[in-house]
């Protein structure tokens, strides 16, 4: 095998299928709609974290900035996550709302991409996201230093046990920095790939209240 980068990516397969077929004479007035049908085909085929995602903010220079999040819930057209807003991602969505989500599940060959702008849903639909998170998990955000750097592994261990007992003393105790957000879809493009680079694309786009359909070019 040659240790040259180029000749080492193309020695790898892509699309190599077989992929589901899908009948785009038949698809679902909203992509909401649409989204569903496919995260359940996903699941039902074992696709390992379907609902994890790629979303992808504006930093205060204008660059673009991603990450892998959980995908909590989908709502009409609306998908929601959650973070601390005192995160560089939530302190991102506080100047600028405008966001892209997106999924890929390779054994499927699809990819979906979702457009629209991120909305903090307030107080008590961030407290009841944050006691549905397991202990660990709550013990680590209410710690309050996401993104920060890190003096040592110990002042992190310490500061999470810390928490741990806070939550012990008081299960029932949240951190106010927690947001449930709902990106509401402005656009949304669904993409089955095809091994002969064929694709096949539907984008849905919000225009006056309604939704319009277009397939595209592969």
């Amino acid at each position: 095998m040659s240790n040259e980068p180029s000749e080492l990516l193309r020695s790898l397969r892509s699309l190599s299928g077989p992929f589901p077929s899908w009948d785009i004479e038949h698809l679902p007035d909203r992509p909401g709609k649409l989204f569903l049908d496919w995260l359940r085909v996903a699941i039902d085929s074992d696709v390992k974290e379907p609902h994890a995602m790629t979303i992808s903010t504006v930093d205060q220079d204008g660059r673009p900035d991603a990450r892998i999040l959980i995908l909590k819930n989908v709502v009409d057209d609306s998908f929601y996550f959650a973070s601390s807003s005192e995160s560089q991602k939530g302190q991102q969505l506080k100047d600028n709302p405008h966001v892209a989500l997106t999924f890929y599940w390779p054994a499927l060959g699809r990819q979906i991409r979702i457009k629209g702008t991120a909305e903090d849903m307030g107080d008590e639909a961030g407290a009841d996201d944050f006691r549905k998170r397991l202990a660990g998990a709550r013990a680590v955000a209410m710690t309050g230093h996401q993104s920060q750097k890190l003096e040592s592994e110990e002042v992190l261990e310490s500061s999470i046990e810390a928490q741990k007992e806070r939550i012990q003393r008081d299960p029932d105790v949240v951190s106010p920095q927690w947001r449930l957000y709902a990106v509401n879809a402005k656009e949304v493009e669904f993409w089955q790939g095809d091994s002969e680079r064929k694709h096949v694309r539907i984008q849905y786009v919000l225009q006056g209240g309604l939704w319009k359909q277009y397939r595209l070019w592969p």
